[in-house]
């Protein structure tokens, strides 16, 4: 009797099949990034902006839990994390490797936030 054999691709064929879609999803992505890149990135700083700021007001004004003060976030800003520093008394919020704002209270102004670099 006489094993019957089977032949098998190279594991190295198998590889190759992915790196055309992989390139293709990648070129993809590369432009939405430069055809959208600014909006993303202006959407990302006022968000971040607003964020900080009404977050610095419901914690340091009001006196809310910052936990409390994340639930004010509106749709579209899931994203978007906040820091607080009590010392400081100021709320930074970030959206992931794209913008990150800072407002401090400041006693008779409330809420400030930072002044904006380009």
């Amino acid at each position: 009797m006489t094993k019957a054999r089977t032949t098998r691709a190279p594991s190295g064929h198998r590889a190759r099949r992915w790196i055309w879609p992989l390139a293709v999803v990648g070129l993809l992505l590369a432009g939405g990034v430069w055809a959208y890149g600014g909006s993303i990135k202006g959407n990302a700083e006022a968000g971040t902006a607003y964020m900080a700021r009404v977050a610095c007001s419901c914690r340091f004004v009001a006196g809310r839990s910052l936990e409390d003060c994340a639930r004010d976030k509106l749709d579209g800003m899931a994203l978007i994390t906040l820091v607080d520093d009590e010392e400081a008394k100021s709320v930074t919020a970030r959206f992931p490797l794209v913008a990150a704002n800072k407002a401090s209270y400041r006693k008779g102004y409330g809420c400030v936030l930072e002044t904006w670099e380009d």
